[in-house]
């Protein structure tokens, strides 16, 4: 057994601000004091250089990651009772937002390799009704794209992207977020691109969309008093918005560490029985989450016991699929539906990676190692 302990925090929001404290400080202090906190001019200059950086027309921020997949949903104008496709493992946001706006939620299960929905899945669930899909590019991972694009192209159906996990990932060589109609993502302290709050923004390269897209986050208001639409107060703070420009300059660094990082999982895990992140040719895979797969619930909660024992935080992504939760039980799914998403909750298991020191990792592999070795 390894004789000694480094703390690993899972994530340490705490160190993003401690590792750029000097220019951090001056970013707040100066919209501090031109005391526009609300639109102020850090935030068109950051979705100028987040377009720049997605290669797209149009980004339009808005308050958090939920509020942009509502915000999508109600650009596309789809219609209560309409069906949107939604992977079953992921966060419950994208399934929440389509049963908020009065659309039905259908779930769909994923791939075991990389945990992303697939055009099969999709396929699987087309009906008259479907109108759009959620494709969630889970922790960090491309969902193979073109195939998707294609049955979605055959069936008229809209495709949203939802990045939250993956703002900088490519596929093909193209930024995530930017092959559907619209792409969303959240600056929630734990994201790639990541602020010191809420925040979050929808992306497109369509005019008439984004046009919908500032009515609509703005009380679909084309001018003040000239609402255009039914539409909502979501808004990213100025603040925000100029600590992610800061952010922003800095995500292909901090993405290529996170690749090292996952590279040396990869090495240091490469002899156990365990599934490891499996990165596709076609992926730049940002390593939101570097999970690994365990070969049963039991074994996933025996070593996530033994690692806290040894002051290492792990986390469990996720728990529960949305299929199997309370809050659509109404639409009538039950166990067994979605085998592969039922048994990923019960088996993976998320590493530390965020902010990892070289230590901190060695320790994270030589406390697994040990633990099957002791098995």
């Amino acid at each position: 057994m390894p004789d000694f302990k480094v703390k690993v925090p899972f994530f340490d929001a705490a160190q993003l601000y401690s590792a750029n404290k000097a220019e951090l400080d001056g970013i707040v202090l100066k919209v501090l004091s031109d005391g526009a906190y609300i639109n102020g001019p850090e935030v068109g200059r950051f979705a100028n250089q987040l377009a720049d950086y997605l290669n797209v027309n149009h980004v339009i921020p808005c308050g958090n990651g939920t509020d942009a997949l509502c915000l999508a949903l109600m650009a596309l104008g789809l219609n209560q009772g309409d069906e949107v496709i939604v992977p079953t493992f992921n966060f419950i946001a994208a399934a929440e937002a389509v049963a908020f706006l009065g659309l039905t939620p259908v779930f769909a299960d994923v791939s075991p390799e990389d945990f992303n929905i697939t055009a099969k899945n999709i396929e699987e669930k087309i009906s008259n009704k479907t109108k759009a899909i959620i494709v969630v590019h889970l922790f960090g991972a491309a969902a193979d794209m073109e195939p998707i694009l294609t049955l979605a192209n055959q069936h008229q159906i809209f495709v949203i992207e939802d990045v939250a996990q993956a703002l900088g990932s490519e596929y093909n060589g193209e930024k995530l977020g930017t092959f559907g109609a619209i792409g969303c993502t959240s600056f929630f302290p734990t994201k790639n691109l990541a602020c010191f709050g809420d925040g979050g923004a929808t992306f497109t390269r369509d005019q008439f969309l984004a046009n919908k897209l500032k009515m609509l986050a703005n009380h679909g208001q084309q001018k003040k008093y000239d609402h255009q639409y039914v539409g909502v107060n979501s808004r990213l703070d100025t603040l925000q918005a100029a600590i992610l420009s800061h952010q922003l300059a800095q995500l292909d660094v901090n993405i290529e560490k996170r690749i090292a990082l996952a590279q040396r999982y990869n090495e240091g895990l490469k002899s156990l029985d365990i599934g490891i992140s499996v990165k596709r040719e076609y992926t730049k895979h940002s390593f939101n989450q570097y999970c690994i797969v365990l070969k049963s619930s039991r074994q996933r909660d025996q070593l996530k016991a033994y690692l806290a024992d040894q002051d290492i935080a792990t986390m469990i992504y996720y728990s529960q699929p949305n299929h199997l939760q309370q809050a659509f039980s109404s639409l009538g799914y039950k166990v067994g539906d979605f085998p592969v998403a039922e048994d990923l909750c019960g088996t993976v298991l998320a590493l530390p990676i965020a902010h990892l020191s070289i230590t901190q990792q060695d320790d994270v592999i030589a406390h697994i190692n040990a633990f099957f070795a002791n098995a």
